[in-house]
């Protein structure tokens, strides 16, 4: 559960992510991942689907989703890039947009597009158990299973692999078919849990 002061500001979150409040707080259900009519456009077209309220007010507002793990990024001008549903809150001045990741978002079953947290402040992410944050160099590429991915941030790359074998059309591969491959500099969300993907088990 993610608690949050609030005097005055605002912040936006998951629809229906509220669990309980004190003080005085007004909830605005906003189009588009609060990115107005434009955002809206472009996330229809993109099928990268995000509901999202601002909740403004005095007092403390409790979050969550679905028991979740919640783990908190602090943005300084950087971006992060993550899978809507990964995302329960940001503070008010972050902006969220919408990025084309190509085959690793089809491989996800997310469609080809991701969601994009970019400025200064702090973005809540969820992840099924704790999230471990894997460090990517220049010399050390990181290999993630699309499954387990929950986010990245820095100057990274991203591309996809696959580990389809003779082997694997025989039915004796390990099941890894298809891997992200994050080469740069970088960190990289991962989740101790495997999402159902299209590119599961082949």
């Amino acid at each position: 559960m993610l608690a949050v002061d609030m005097t005055g500001d605002a912040v936006k979150a998951k629809n229906g992510s509220m669990v309980a409040y004190d003080g005085q707080m007004a909830f605005k259900k906003l189009t588009g991942g609060g990115e107005g009519l434009r955002g809206m456009v472009t996330r229809r077209l993109t099928g990268e689907q995000m509901t999202v309220m601002e909740v403004r007010g005095q007092g403390t507002c409790w979050f969550a989703d679905r028991a979740s793990e919640i783990n908190l990024v602090r943005l300084q001008g950087e971006k992060l890039f993550v899978e809507s549903s990964n995302l329960l809150a940001t503070d008010g001045g972050l902006r969220t947009g919408t990025t084309f990741t190509g085959l690793r978002g089809a491989s996800q079953g997310n469609g080809l597009f991701t969601t994009t947290v970019e400025g200064h402040g702090q973005a809540a992410i969820l992840s099924d158990g704790p999230a471990v944050v894997l460090r990517v160099a220049p010399q050390y590429p990181l290999i993630v299973d699309p499954g387990a991915y929950v986010a990245h941030q820095g100057n990274v790359r991203q591309s996809f692999q696959s580990g389809v074998t003779f082997r694997t059309l025989l039915g004796e591969g390990g099941g890894e078919a298809f891997q992200i491959r994050f080469e740069g500099d970088g960190l990289v969300y991962v989740q101790p849990s495997e999402r159902n993907t299209i590119a599961g088990d082949v």
